[in-house]
């Protein structure tokens, strides 16, 4: 079954081109948001098993700040970040949030493919874990 994935970006455009190289990759958007407060309201009814969140969102919380309270009641879900930004402290902000992986914007299939997998292989680890 595919993995569920929730997409959080405030770039409609860029929401259809990442939604459609998620689906090329074999997984399935279950949800999206434009900003983190949507974000947290869905994650919490969908459920999804990976988060693709944007850094800079619509809103008053960026996606890292909105990864931060996400873990503290979901603290397992793997968030890979998106980003145009990729200064030394945007990096260190989302590496302090627990990201699976921190890509450059525009992402294309490949550099999008690796980060997926290994977000697939946390969600494996816990529940080889937890069984």
């Amino acid at each position: 079954m595919a993995k569920k994935i929730m997409l959080v970006e405030d770039d409609p455009l860029l929401a259809i081109v990442e939604e459609k190289l998620i689906t090329k990759l074999g997984y399935k958007v279950v949800g999206k948001a434009q900003s983190g407060e949507e974000a947290l309201r869905i994650i919490s009814e969908i459920d999804p098993d990976i988060v693709i969140m944007d850094v800079q969102l619509a809103g008053d919380l960026d996606g890292i700040e909105t990864t931060l309270q996400l873990h503290e009641k979901h603290q397992e879900l793997p968030v890979i970040f998106l980003s145009g930004d990729d200064n030394a402290h945007v990096l260190h902000r989302a590496k302090q949030a627990g990201c699976i992986d921190f890509l450059l914007k525009p992402v294309s299939l490949g550099a999008l493919s690796e980060p997926l997998e290994k977000a697939v292989k946390t969600l494996s680890s816990q529940t080889n874990f937890a069984a």
